[in-house]
C-alpha cells in the first residue's frame, strides 16, 4: 500500500500492474510485515467486470479491497467505473478488509465487479473521476500548481520509455541516422539564452477535445419531488458536434432528461440511453467523444507511472504557456469550498488538524512495522496539513476570510479557517519592539519553525509541538499553526504554566515541563538554568524564557513560540562592554543586524561540539602521554565497557569523526586512551586521570566536570532576563563559549565552505543550491558578505557571486509587491520604466477603487509605481551593504551583468522562484533602449513560497546510510542490498514521490551500473530523472545532474541520439541556471565532447572539449590532473582527424602534468608517454604519405593509411573516467591484484589501439587531403 489512503489517486503499483510492469509482485509494495517476515508472496485473482472479458491481478495478502478498487478505477478497460463493490460467491467485500482475512479468497478466486445505485456523494466522485480521466493529459493543473501536478519533460527527448527500447537494443549502425548538431544557442560561446525551450512541447498535449463542456446544470439540486424519483443531480453537456444535452443522475444510474436551458423538464428523453457510467452514456450520443476517449486512454496508461503520481508537496513553474481557461465544473466548485479535494472521503468533513497532528505522533514506534506505520501516519498527515495551510493562507491574503478581531487594522488582524490559525508578520502591539520590530516580527516565524522542526526531530514522548507553516505570498508572511484545543476560550496569561509571555519580566516554570525539556536537552544542547523573576526568585528552566507550556484541553503538554530555541548569534549582536575574540573582530563583527533575533543554526552547534570534542580528546590524550612517559611503568587500567543509552563520549556524527580520525595520527590511539578514563555515571577510575579529564574539561568548557558535554543558555544576551547572583560563573562561562561559537563561524566554517567549492566537493549552482550548502555547514544568510570577502581574498576564485547575488535582492524584496513594473526597473535596460497600473476596464468603478484594495497591510501602493531602475539598484545596493555588509557598485541590470558576468535570465529565474511570480513563457528583449522588456500580460500568476518542517523516515535513511557506507567499502551487492531496502522502506514512508527517493534510485542506478546491469541502471536512473523533474522542479540544479547520468547509462546501452539528446538539454538547462562560466560546465562538455568523438563528428567534438578545457584550466590551475585529462582528451580527437601535431602538442601538456604531478613512475604518467609514441609515429607514417604524393603526382602509389572512428568501448572507459565511475571492488588485498591486472589491461590496449586502426570503419586518406 504505498500511499497511505487510497484517497490520493491511483498507487503506484496500481499502475505498474497495469503497465504489465513485473514489478507488481511485490517489489514495490513491500508492506510492513514483510519487512521483517521472509516476503509474503502473492497470489492471482481473476476479475470479470460488465462487459469485459475476465482478466488475472497480482494481489498481495497484506493489501486492502480498497486497493483493488484503485486499480480497477486507473485500469484501460474499467476506468470509467466508480461505483461499484466486488463480489466472492455473491458476498460483498468489505472496502477496508485486507485480503487475507477475507474467507475462501485464494489462488484462482473469481471476483465479480457489481454496479451498486448511486448516491449523491458517489454521484460527484464519479463526475469528478470522468473530468480528471478528461484532463489526464492536461497539463494545465501542473501549470497552475494545484492537486499536486507538476511538469515533467524527460519523454519527449527520450522518444517514450527508455525501458523498452533498451530490451529490443538497437545495435548495428545507428550512427548513420543521427543528427548530431545541437541548436545554435547551445553551443560553447553562444549569448543567446532563450526562454521558450525550457518547456518544450509535447505532441501529446496536444488535447483531444473529447467533449467541449460539462458542468454542472442549473437546475440543481433537484426538487422535492424529483429526489423521491431518484434525482440526484443535473449536468450540462455541450458534445464535440455541438449538441446541448441535459442529463439526470439518479440511483440507477446517468440518462437524458428533456430539460433546456430556459425550461425544467426532468423526464426521461426519448430514447434516454441509461448507462451506469457517464462514459458509456456519452460514448452513444457522441461519434467523437467514443474515438477521442478511447486515444485517450490508450496516451494516459503509456505514461510512465511517475509522470502522472501526485507528488507530496505541491511544485511550483517559474514559466507557463498561455493556456486557454476552460470551463471546470469542479474547479468552479473547489474554488468555494474549503474542502480539500478528497475530504469527502473523511466522516465530519472539516479535519481537526491539531488532533490528527498530535495523535499520529502518539502511535507506538517498538519495533519496525509500527514505526514505518507511525512515520507515514505522521508525513501523510503533514503534507495534507502544509496544503491547507497554503491554500488558507492565499484565502487571508487574497480576502476571502474574516477576520476573527474585524475591528483592529488591518496588519494586526487574525484569522482562522479550517482548524488553522493564521496570524501575519507584523509587529502587533509592540510585541517585538526592543528586538528591531517589524524586522524582528518577520523573522521570528523562521526561527519559530526551525524550533518546531528540531524538538519534532528529537521526538520525545509527551512533549508536544504546534503543526507550522510559513508562508510567504504577494508580499506578505504568514505563519499557519494548528490550534492548541481550549486555548481560544482562555486568556494566555491563565493558560502558559512555563516560561514567559514578556520576554523574561514575570516567568514561571512546571515540574513536568522540566522533565520533558530535560529529555531534548543532551540533543539540542540545551543547558538548565536559573533566571530571576519579578518578585527576584530563582526560576528553573530548561528551555529559552520565550518557550511557553500551555497544557491543553485534551490534556497534552505543548510547547509554543520557540523561537530562541538556539542560542544568540553575537556576530550580529552589539552588546555594549562585550569583546569578541579576535577572529571575529578582524573581519568586522559585531555587526548591527536589523533585529536582535538572530540566532546561530543547529547545524552550526553540531559542528562546534564535534570540533570541541576533538579537542577534548586530543588534550587528554596529551596528558595522558606525558603522565605515561614520567611514569614509564605501565598501570593496568581495565576498560569499563558502557552500557548508558547516551554514552556521553561517542561522536554525534560518526562519519565525520572517522575522517578526522584519519586526518589526525595518534587521535585514535588517543581515544581509546581518553574512553578508558570514563565510566557510565562519569566515575573516573584513579585521581590522576581523573585530573586529565578535569582540565581537558574546563579547557573545552563543557558543563560537566567528569566527563564532555557541551550545552549553550539561551538566554544569555536576551534584553529583559536576569540571572541570579550564585550563577554568575556560569553565566561567564556561557557568554566565554557563544563568542567562541561565534568565532568558529567566521574562522573554521566560512573558510571550509570556501575550500570545499575550490576543490569541487560543493559547487552551488543556484540560489537554492547555495543556500542550501550555507546552512549545511550552519552559516546563516546573512554571512553573504563575509563568504564573498573570503572568496574575494583566494586565488582561484570559485563561482558564487552570480548565486549570491539573488539571495542579496531577495531581502529588499520583502517589501515590494512584485509585478511587472518592478521586474522592469530589475532587469530591463530601458532607462525609464514606467509602471502601468492595471487598466480598469470599468472607469465607474474608481471611486471604489480605494475600499477594494483593503487587503492586509494594504497601504500605499503606489510608491513603488513611481520606483526608477536607478533608485531600485541603488536601495538593493544599500540593501546589500546594511544586511550583508557586501557592496555593489552597481546602479543599472546592465552593470551587474557586466561587472560581475551575470546574465538577466539567471537573475530572472532566481527572483521568480524566490518571489513566487509566473511569467509567460516568450522570448524577452531585456537589452532594448526603446520599450521595457515586461509587460502586465507576462505576469500569469502568483505562487505562494511556503516553509515547513519535512518529516523523516528514519528507519529507511539509516538503511540508505549503511547502504553507502558498504559501497565505498567496496562491497556492492551488500551495498546494493541494503539500498534496494532502504527504497522499500521510504516508498513505505512516503509514497512514491519524494526527493530521498530520487537520492536512492541515483545510487541504485550507479550500482547498477558498476554491476554492468545497464537496462536496470538506466530504467532506475530513468525514475530519478521523472522523480527529480517532478519533486524539485524541471531546471534544478539536481535534476541536471540526473540528466547527465542518464545519458551516460544511454550510452553504455547502445542508445547514442538519445544520450545526446539528454546531454543537450541538461547543457540548456545549465546555461538558463548559471551561464557557462561554471565548473560544472566542465563536465557536462566533456561528455557532450565525449559522444561526439564518439558518433565521428570531430568538429563539434572539439568545439565541446576546448571549452571544457578552458574551463578546467580557469577553475583548477594549469598544472590539475582534471587538466590533464582534458588535454588527453582533445589529443584523442585530433588524432581522428589525423591533425597530429595538434595531438601531440596537448597530449605533451597532459603529461608534463602527469609528470610533474605523479611523477615518472606513475601508471598514468607512462600510458601518457605511450600514447605519445603512438601519435609520433602516426605523425611519422602520415608525413611519409604525403612526401610520396608531392614527390610522385598524384599517380604515386601508397599505402592507403587507416584511420579510426575510435571505438564505442574507448570512449565509454573514458566517460566513466570523467564521470568518477570507478570500477574496482575496494577490499585492500584485491588492489594489489587489481592494480597489477589494470595496468596488464592498459598495455592491452594500447596495443588494441593500434590494432583497431585495421579492424575498425576505414577512412581512406584520398577523401581527407585535396590533392592538386
Amino acid at each position: 500500500m504505498v500511499n497511505g489512503d487510497g484517497a490520493h489517486g491511483p498507487t503506484e503499483e496500481a499502475e505498474s500492474r497495469q503497465d504489465g510492469n513485473s514489478e507488481a509482485d511485490g517489489g514495490e509494495d513491500s508492506n510492513e510485515q514483510e519487512v521483517i517476515v521472509i516476503q509474503d508472496t502473492g497470489f492471482t485473482v481473476k476479475i470479470q467486470a460488465p462487459g469485459t472479458e475476465p482478466f488475472d491481478l497480482q494481489v498481495s495478502p497484506q493489501e486492502m479491497v480498497q486497493e483493488i478498487h484503485q486499480v480497477l478505477m486507473d485500469r484501460e478497460d474499467t476506468c470509467h467505473r466508480t461505483c461499484f463493490s466486488l463480489q466472492l460467491d455473491g458476498n460483498v467485500l468489505d472496502n477496508f478488509a485486507e485480503l487475507k482475512s477475507i474467507e475462501g479468497l485464494q489462488e484462482g478466486s473469481l471476483l465479480k465487479v457489481v454496479e451498486e445505485p448511486y448516491t449523491v456523494r458517489e454521484a460527484r466522485i464519479h463526475v469528478r473521476h470522468i473530468r480528471d480521466l478528461l484532463k489526464s493529459l492536461d497539463p494545465s493543473d501542473a501549470y497552475n500548481g494545484v492537486d499536486c501536478n507538476s511538469l515533467s519533460f524527460l519523454s519527449i527527448f527520450t522518444d517514450g520509455d527508455l525501458g523498452d527500447s533498451g530490451k529490443r537494443k538497437k545495435k548495428g549502425n545507428e550512427l548513420e541516422q543521427i543528427d548530431c548538431t545541437p541548436p545554435e544557442h547551445i553551443l560553447p560561446g553562444s549569448k543567446e539564452r532563450p526562454l521558450v525551450p525550457l518547456q518544450p512541447q509535447n505532441k501529446d498535449w496536444k488535447p483531444m477535445q473529447c467533449l467541449k463542456v460539462l458542468t454542472m446544470s442549473g437546475w440543481n439540486p433537484p426538487p422535492g419531488n424529483r429526489k423521491m424519483h431518484g434525482d440526484l443531480m443535473y449536468l450540462y453537456i455541450v458534445t464535440v458536434e455541438e449538441r446541448h444535452v441535459s442529463l439526470t443522475a439518479s440511483t440507477r444510474g446517468f440518462y437524458l432528461n428533456q430539460s433546456t436551458t430556459y425550461t425544467f423538464n426532468p423526464k426521461p428523453a426519448n430514447p434516454s440511453f441509461l448507462s451506469h457510467s457517464l462514459v458509456e452514456l456519452l460514448s452513444q450520443i457522441s461519434p467523437a467523444f467514443k474515438k477521442n476517449f478511447t486515444a485517450l486512454q490508450k496516451k494516459r496508461v503509456q505514461r510512465h507511472p511517475f509522470e502522472r503520481i501526485a507528488t507530496p508537496f505541491q511544485v511550483y513553474s517559474w514559466t507557463a504557456p498561455q493556456v486557454d481557461h476552460a470551463m471546470d465544473c469542479v474547479r468552479a466548485e473547489d474554488a468555494y469550498t474549503s474542502r480539500l479535494g478528497y475530504e469527502e472521503h473523511i466522516p465530519g468533513q472539516t479535519r481537526d488538524w491539531n488532533e490528527e497532528l498530535q495523535t499520529t505522533r502518539e502511535l507506538p514506534r517498538k519495533n519496525l512495522p509500527e514505526r514505518l506505520l507511525r512515520e507515514r501516519a505522521i508525513f501523510k498527515v503533514h503534507s495534507d496539513f502544509a496544503a491547507a495551510a497554503t491554500r488558507g493562507a492565499m484565502a487571508v491574503i487574497d480576502g476571502n476570510v474574516m477576520a476573527i478581531n474585524p475591528g483592529e487594522e488591518t496588519r494586526m488582524q487574525m484569522f482562522i479557517w479550517n482548524n488553522i490559525f493564521f496570524s501575519l508578520g507584523f509587529d502587533v502591539r509592540d510585541h517585538y519592539r526592543e528586538l528591531g520590530g517589524d524586522a524582528a516580527a518577520h523573522a521570528a516565524p523562521t526561527n519559530d519553525l526551525n524550533g518546531v522542526r528540531a524538538y519534532g526531530a528529537v521526538d520525545v514522548e509527551g512533549l508536544y509541538t504546534l503543526g507550522t507553516v510559513v508562508v510567504d505570498y504577494r508580499g506578505y508572511r504568514v505563519t499557519a499553526q494548528s490550534i492548541i484545543p481550549g486555548i481560544l476560550e482562555r486568556e494566555q496569561e491563565q493558560s502558559v504554566i512555563y516560561g514567559s509571555i514578556d520576554f523574561g519580566k514575570t516567568v514561571v516554570s512546571h515540574s513536568k515541563y522540566l522533565e520533558l525539556l530535560e529529555k531534548t536537552s543532551r540533543p539540542l544542547k540545551v543547558q538548565r538554568h536559573n533566571v530571576l523573576n519579578e518578585k527576584d526568585d530563582k526560576v528553573e528552566l530548561c528551555s529559552s524564557v520565550e518557550c511557553k507550556g500551555i497544557i491543553g484541553n485534551d490534556g497534552r503538554h505543548y510547547i509554543l513560540d520557540l523561537l530562541r530555541t538556539f542560542p544568540p548569534d553575537l556576530n550580529f549582536l552589539p552588546v555594549d562592554g562585550e569583546e569578541l575574540p579576535p577572529e571575529s573582530q578582524r573581519q568586522g563583527f559585531p555587526r548591527q543586524h536589523r533585529h536582535r533575533l538572530a540566532c546561530l543554526r543547529q547545524e552550526l552547534i553540531e559542528a562546534f561540539v564535534e570540533h570541541r570534542y576533538l579537542l577534548f580528546m586530543k588534550m587528554a590524550a596529551l596528558q595522558l602521554m606525558q603522565q605515561k612517559a614520567n611514569k614509564d611503568t605501565k598501570t593496568d587500567t581495565p576498560a569499563i565497557t558502557e552500557t548508558s543509552d547516551t554514552p556521553s563520549e561517542k561522536c554525534k556524527n560518526p562519519l565525520e569523526g572517522k575522517e578526522l580520525e584519519e586526518s589526525i595520527p595518534g587521535l585514535a590511539q588517543a581515544k581509546e586512551l581518553a574512553e578508558t578514563l570514563v565510566g557510565e555515571d562519569g566515575s573516573c577510575i584513579d585521581p590522576k586521570s581523573r585530573e586529565v579529564v578535569l582540565n581537558a574539561c574546563k579547557a573545552v568548557g563543557s558543563i560537566s566536570n567528569t566527563s564532555f558535554d557541551i550545552r549553550f543558555n539561551p538566554d544569555i544576551f536576551s534584553p529583559g532576563v536576569r540571572f541570579p547572583d550564585d550563577s554568575a560563573d556560569d553565566v561567564q562561562k556561557q557568554k566565554q563559549l557563544l563568542k567562541d561559537a561565534a568565532a568558529f563561524l567566521v574562522s573554521c566554517q566560512v573558510p571550509s565552505l570556501v575550500k570545499d567549492c575550490l576543490d569541487h566537493s560543493a559547487l552551488p549552482m543556484d540560489g537554492a543550491t547555495l543556500t542550501e550548502a550555507l546552512r549545511q555547514r550552519g552559516i546563516n544568510i546573512r554571512y553573504l558578505g563575509s563568504v564573498l570577502e573570503f572568496v574575494d581574498k583566494t586565488p582561484a576564485k570559485p563561482p558564487l557571486p552570480h548565486t549570491s547575488f539573488s539571495c542579496m535582492c531577495k531581502t529588499y524584496l520583502q517589501d515590494i509587491p512584485p509585478g511587472c513594473h518592478f521586474l522592469n526597473c530589475f532587469l530591463s535596460s530601458f532607462p525609464d520604466a514606467v509602471a502601468h497600473l492595471p487598466p480598469d476596464e470599468l472607469v465607474s468603478r474608481r471611486k471604489n477603487r480605494k475600499r477594494r484594495n483593503r487587503v492586509p497591510g494594504g497601504g500605499d501602493n503606489t510608491a513603488w509605481a513611481s520606483l526608477t531602475p536607478n533608485e531600485l539598484w541603488k536601495n538593493i545596493a544599500s540593501e546589500a551593504q546594511s544586511y550583508y555588509h557586501f557592496t555593489i557598485q552597481c546602479d543599472s541590470a546592465d552593470q551587474v551583468v557586466e561587472k560581475y558576468g551575470l546574465q538577466k535570465i539567471t537573475l530572472l529565474r532566481e527572483i521568480s522562484v524566490k518571489t513566487g511570480i509566473q511569467i509567460l513563457i516568450k522570448e524577452y528583449n531585456f537589452d532594448s533602449r526603446h520599450k521595457p522588456a515586461f509587460t502586465e500580460e507576462d505576469i500569469l500568476n502568483i505562487f505562494p513560497v511556503v516553509k515547513h518542517v519535512n518529516p523523516k523516515a528514519s528507519d529507511a535513511f539509516h538503511f540508505f546510510q549503511s547502504g553507502q557506507a558498504k559501497v565505498q567499502q567496496g562491497f556492492l551487492k551488500e551495498g546494493c542490498e541494503l539500498i534496494n531496502e532502504a527504497l522499500n522502506l521510504f516508498n513505505n514512508v512516503y509514497g512514491a514521490m519524494h526527493v530521498e527517493i530520487c537520492a536512492c534510485l541515483r545510487l541504485l542506478a550507479r550500482l547498477n551500473y558498476i554491476m554492468g546491469d545497464h537496462p536496470e541502471a538506466l530504467s532506475n536512473q530513468q525514475k530519478a530523472v521523472l522523480m527529480s523533474e517532478r519533486v524539485l522542479g524541471i531546471e534544478h540544479p539536481n535534476t541536471i545532474q540526473e540528466y547527465m547520468h542518464l545519458a551516460l547509462y544511454c550510452f553504455a546501452n547502445g542508445q547514442l541520439s538519445t544520450a545526446l539528446k539528454l546531454l543537450y538539454r541538461a547543457r540548456y538547462l545549465m546555461l538558463m541556471v548559471t551561464g557557462e562560466d561554471h565548473p560544472e560546465m566542465a563536465l557536462l562538455d566533456s561528455n557532450i565532447g565525449l559522444v561526439l568523438h564518439g558518433v565521428m563528428e570531430y568538429d563539434l567534438s572539439l568545439r565541446f572539449l576546448e571549452n571544457a578545457l578552458t574551463i578546467n584550466t580557469k577553475y583548477h590551475g594549469p598544472r590539475s590532473l582534471k587538466v590533464a585529462l582534458s588535454h588527453h582528451l582533445v589529443a584523442r580527437v585530433y588524432e581522428s582527424k589525423a591533425e597530429f601535431r595538434s595531438a601531440l602538442q596537448h597530449e605533451k601538456e597532459g603529461y608534463t602534468i602527469y609528470k610533474n604531478q605523479m611523477g615518472e613512475g606513475h601508471e598514468k604518467t607512462k600510458e601518457s608517454s605511450e600514447y605519445l609514441k603512438y601519435l609520433t609515429q602516426q605523425a611519422v607514417a602520415l608525413q611519409r604519405t604525403m612526401n610520396e604524393i608531392y614527390k610522385n603526382g598524384s599517380n604515386a602509389s601508397i599505402m592507403p593509411l587507416k584511420f579510426t572512428a575510435p571505438s564505442m568501448a574507448s570512449v565509454l572507459e573514458q566517460l566513466n573516467i570523467i564521470n568518477g565511475i570507478i570500477f574496482i571492488p575496494l577490499s585492500q588485498k584485491d588492489l594489489e591484484n587489481l592494480k597489477a591486472e589494470v595496468q596488464r589491461r592498459q598495455q592491452l590496449q594500447e596495443l588494441g589501439k593500434i590494432e583497431e586502426t585495421t579492424e575498425d570503419s576505414r577512412l581512406e586518406l584520398e577523401d581527407k587531403i585535396p590533392i592538386d
